[in-house]
C-alpha cells in the first residue's frame, strides 16, 4: 500500500469533518447515557471516553459519512452537525428514561418506607436522594459494567446508523413516540421492580390505622416506626437482588430492541 496516499487520506479536511460528525452523535448519547453521564464523573473525562469511543467506531461507519455532501457547502455540513447530536441525544434520553423512573420510585419507596431523610448524597443527578433510593440507583448503575451491559450500548449505536443512516431527515413525530412508549415502559418496569415496598407500605400503613382505632390511647405510630424502617430492610434484604436482576433484564432488552 502507498503509505503518501494513506496520510494523504488520514489528513483529509473531509474525513476530519466526518470524524466530527460521528463524534456528534457518540458524545450527545455517552452525555446522557447512565453512568457514562453520572455527575460524579469530571466533564473532561466523560468526553475523553466519547472521543475514544468515536475513533473506535469510526473505521466501522465512516463508510456511511457523505463526504463529497460535506465537502461542496458549509451549510449542508451544519445542519448534519445538528441532525447528528440531536439523534445521538434521543438515543441517550431514551436509556435514562429507565433510570430516572427507577430514580423516581425508590425515592417513593424510602419515603413509605421512613427512609425519606435528606442526608443523602449526589449519585447520577444534581438532586440529593434518599439513601436508599441512592443505593438502589446505584447498584442498577454499577450493574450495566458488571455485567458487560455497556459493551451492549456501543453495540446499539453502531445499529443506530443502520434505523437512521448518517444524513437522513429527523421525524419529530417518530422521536416523540419513542420517548412516550419508553418513559410509559419505564414506570411500568420501575413500579413492578418497586411493588413490594408499596405493598408493604399500604399493609403496615392499614394494619397501624386499625390498631390505632383500636386503642386510640397509644401513640402507635410513635411506637411502631422503628418496626416499619426493620421490616422494610428486611425487606430490601430478600428483594434487592431480584429487583436489580428484573431492572436489567428490562434494560439490556431495550438495548437490544434497538
Amino acid at each position: 500500500m502507498n503509505a503518501g496516499g494513506d496520510l494523504a487520506r488520514l489528513l483529509d479536511p473531509n474525513l476530519t469533518v466526518a470524524v466530527f460528525v460521528l463524534f456528534c452523535r457518540i458524545g450527545a448519547c455517552l452525555m446522557l447515557m447512565p453512568g457514562i453521564a453520572s455527575a460524579q464523573i469530571p466533564v473532561q473525562v466523560r468526553a475523553l471516553v466519547a472521543v475514544a469511543v468515536t475513533l473506535s467506531l469510526a473505521p466501522l461507519l465512516l463508510d456511511q459519512a457523505p463526504l463529497r455532501a460535506l465537502s461542496t457547502d458549509p451549510l449542508p455540513a451544519l445542519r448534519l452537525i445538528v441532525i447528528e447530536t440531536t439523534v445521538g441525544a434521543m438515543i441517550g434520553l431514551l436509556g435514562r428514561l429507565l433510570f430516572m423512573a427507577l430514580e423516581t420510585m425508590a425515592v417513593g419507596a424510602a419515603t413509605m418506607l421512613g427512609l425519606a431523610n435528606p442526608f443523602g448524597i449526589e449519585v447520577e443527578t444534581n438532586q440529593v436522594l434518599p439513601p436508599l433510593a441512592n443505593l438502589i440507583v446505584l447498584s442498577a448503575t454499577a450493574l450495566i459494567f458488571i455485567t458487560d451491559a455497556d459493551w451492549e450500548v456501543l453495540r446499539g449505536l453502531v445499529a443506530s446508523y443502520h434505523a437512521i443512516p448518517m444524513g437522513a431527515d429527523f421525524d419529530p413525530g417518530y422521536s416523540l413516540r419513542q420517548v412516550v412508549g419508553t418513559l410509559a415502559e419505564s414506570f411500568r418496569v420501575a413500579l413492578r421492580v418497586c411493588s413490594p415496598f408499596f405493598l408493604y407500605a399500604i399493609t403496615v400503613n392499614l394494619a397501624m390505622a386499625l390498631i390505632n382505632r383500636l386503642t386510640p390511647q397509644v401513640a402507635i405510630f410513635y411506637v411502631a416506626t422503628p418496626f416499619i424502617v426493620a421490616g422494610g430492610l428486611a425487606l430490601f434484604y430478600f428483594t434487592a437482588r431480584p429487583m436489580l436482576t428484573e431492572f436489567l433484564a428490562a434494560f439490556v432488552a431495550w438495548l437490544n430492541a434497538g
